[in-house]
């Protein structure tokens, strides 16, 4: 079977940190943020990352230089997280296996989650499957919307969510494994239809869907995976939480 490939979306400013860093590089515990992504990704078999990155990207790279096997990928206008997977298109258009799609910015990410989706992508070989999570106050984050018979529909954003959608409590993590040609085709039907006129990828898993395609959401997320990191003080309480756990 053909090892999977990874796409970290790297390139925010993210201006609410109060820092002028590329958002993946405040540090957490004297480290980036991106480094504790990256380390979820070594203890999986990944066969190579693409690292998206925009602001300040020398710096990213710069960073990064001593981690083997990646790979950078400059995203010029900053559209939407599926623009940003688009502008690695060309990058795995050969590739037949997983493309497992993660944010920079999600240091608390578990290699076991990861595990966890692997094994399942390599026994159902699905188009597309999402790690979730159910959280108390789900503010803020995409919703995981399911049919009568609890089947995945789609994932719908906080602020183009109706008053009912907004109710529901698994939330989307961006942690997705697709099938490397299925998610090609999905982004090449993105459109921009949407409050912020962004390209989303959690439209792919929809599009898929619309498709007939197998997708699949599984709430195997552990609850530290929940912590977001938006601003210091989120950021703070990350450091705290990995204290706990030992990092």
């Amino acid at each position: 079977m053909t090892k999977p490939i990874a796409v970290i979306l790297a390139a925010g400013q993210g201006t609410r940190m109060k820092s002028d860093l590329p958002k993946v590089l405040c540090p957490i515990l004297q480290r980036p943020m991106i480094s504790y992504v990256l380390d979820a990704l070594e203890s999986v078999e990944i066969e190579r990352s693409l690292v998206v990155v925009g602001y300040r990207s020398d710096e990213v790279r710069q960073q990064l230089a001593d981690r083997n096997n990646l790979e950078f990928v400059e995203q010029t206008e900053r559209l939407g997280t599926g623009h940003a997977v688009q502008t690695c298109v060309d990058l795995f258009r050969e590739h037949s296996g997983a493309v497992l799609v993660l944010t920079g910015d999600s240091p608390m990410v578990q290699s076991d989650s990861l595990k966890q989706l692997l094994d399942r992508y390599e026994q159902e070989q699905p188009s597309c499957i999402l790690g979730s999570l159910h959280k108390d106050d789900p503010t803020g984050l995409g919703r995981i919307l399911r049919d009568e018979n609890g089947q995945f529909t789609g994932i719908v954003e906080e602020k183009d969510a109706t008053e009912a959608q907004r109710s529901i409590t698994e939330v989307n993590m961006s942690t997705y494994l697709f099938r490397g040609p299925d998610l090609i085709m999905a982004l090449s039907q993105l459109t921009n239809n949407n409050r912020q006129a962004e390209y989303y990828l959690t439209d792919c898993p929809g599009i898929l869907v619309e498709q007939g395609m197998q997708v699949e959401a599984l709430p195997v997320l552990q609850p530290c995976e929940a912590l977001t990191i938006n601003t210091i003080e989120e950021l703070q309480l990350v450091e705290t939480e990995m204290l706990k756990m030992g990092y």
